[in-house]
């Protein structure tokens, strides 16, 4: 992202925001009593980083620094990593401004995330007037001084950032880099491997967030012939720039989960929702549980602090306003990082109790688990015998559940869930708070 080059015309997601954002339907309890109170604090209970874009040009703004010296434990800096930015002439590299940004991070305890080697957009204007192998080889040359100049100060590389094309082929962008051949990115993805062996390697690009686009299905198959072949690919990043001509998904947390299950993190990298009140903060809210909801989410980027410092500053998409004062979705994501973390120690479940189907209701439900983490599990349900169905879903207490996905869901009491489809398919699932009951909840099916 950028605050001068990217356009806010994104592709429009066709799946629509159900219940809550993400597609799950989310508890808003305040904060327990000695909960955290910053955002990364409250990350930090789950093992995940809250982060926020950073640019130098506004390090000297008190209010601005106080905020990001307070809430936030990773950075990434908005422009000052990239290729323009960091060799403005071949060869002769430019770091004096991105070292403001990574120094002042590392001498506050936070840790870096750099953004981005390799990326068709902001190239020098050297760098543009190539092509073939003479483009290839000064494109693994930047990565490799860049990464070797800050091997070891960095968590983890967006390698390469957007090389996908939108609308429905699924394949990738034509660019200067892709016509270099097809392999420019696994190139890339090598050298940085070489240059800085610790950090994480990731791929980095938006309009990923719904499952069942030709964009996301691309992305996802390239990272699976990657892991698959050996080539060096540790996480995925979803950049999340969402308003209400391309709202959350409600597959949302199905994507995530996905490219967990292929073996990489994923990561929100690039969070802002346009809008305001308590829509906004529904959204934010929904984002954050989805992440909470897989175990390689790890962590979120907001980009920017204030909504003036957006680069959509008139569509207020963060969760502080332009004086700095938190906003109800700053409340909500808050809210959803505590209550999505828990302090008991990981034990191995009890035996289930068996879930429950008495036959004779039109359609059969049945449920399997999920992942586990000591303060919570998921659930799955199938449905099959009919396309109009209700499934009841019963918790048994201290239990709760405090996230749907792929169902409108609605609740007869904290400990009875009713869900029905959404137009996702006839499979659901959610996340359950167990308070130390690893029980199974009870599940029965009818059609409406």
């Amino acid at each position: 992202m950028t605050l001068t080059v990217k356009s806010v015309g994104r592709v429009t997601l066709v799946s629509s925001l159900v219940a809550a954002a993400a597609g799950m339907a989310i508890f808003a309890a305040a904060p327990a009593s000695g909960a955290a109170d910053t955002l990364a604090a409250a990350a930090q209970q789950s093992g995940r980083y809250f982060g926020t874009a950073v640019a130098a040009n506004k390090l000297g703004d008190g209010t601005y620094v106080n905020i990001l010296n307070r809430e936030f434990d990773m950075v990434t800096a908005e422009n000052e990593m990239k290729m323009d930015a960091l060799e403005p002439n071949q060869n002769q590299f430019s770091y004096g401004t991105a070292d403001r940004i990574v120094n002042q991070a590392i001498g506050q305890g936070k840790r870096v995330r750099g953004h981005a080697l390799a990326w068709h957009m902001q190239q020098p204007g050297w760098m543009q007037n190539m092509g073939g192998t003479q483009l290839r080889n000064a494109m693994l040359n930047h990565i490799t001084q860049v990464a070797t100049y800050y091997r070891g100060k960095i968590y983890a590389w967006d390698v390469v950032n957007e090389a996908f094309a939108d609308g429905n082929s699924g394949g990738r962008r034509d660019s200067n880099l892709q016509r270099t051949g097809n392999d420019w990115i696994e190139a890339a993805f090598r050298a940085a491997r070489s240059a800085d062996p610790n950090a994480k390697l990731c791929y980095n690009d938006y309009n990923t967030d719904n499952w069942s686009h030709a964009k996301t299905q691309g992305v996802y198959n390239m990272v699976r012939d990657f892991k698959s072949r050996g080539v060096p690919i540790d996480c995925v990043g979803f950049q999340a720039h969402f308003n209400s001509g391309n709202p959350v998904p409600s597959n949302y947390h199905t994507t995530l989960q996905n490219f967990a299950d292929l073996g990489v993190d994923v990561q929100i990298t690039e969070l802002d929702i346009e809008g305001s009140g308590s829509s906004q903060a529904q959204q934010f809210q929904g984002v954050t549980q989805a992440c909470l909801a897989v175990a390689r989410c790890t962590g979120i980027t907001v980009w920017g602090i204030r909504d003036s410092d957006s680069w959509r500053a008139s569509g207020t998409p963060l969760l502080f306003d332009g004086s700095g004062n938190k906003k109800q979705a700053y409340n909500s994501v808050l809210s959803a990082l505590n209550s999505g973390t828990g302090t008991t120690s990981p034990s191995t479940p009890t035996s289930p109790t068996t879930p429950s189907n008495p036959g004779g209701g039109g359609c059969t439900a049945t449920y399997s688990e999920g992942e586990k983490w000591n303060d919570r599990f998921n659930g799955n349900v199938t449905v099959s015998g009919s396309n109009n169905w209700i499934v009841t879903v019963t918790v048994s207490s201290p239990q709760r559940i405090i996230a749907t996905w792929n169902t409108s869901a609605s609740w007869d009491s904290a400990n009875v869930m009713t869900a029905r489809p959404n137009g996702n398919g006839n499979s659901f699932g959610f996340t359950i708070m167990h308070g130390g009951n690893w029980n199974w909840p009870s599940i029965s099916c009818r059609t409406a």
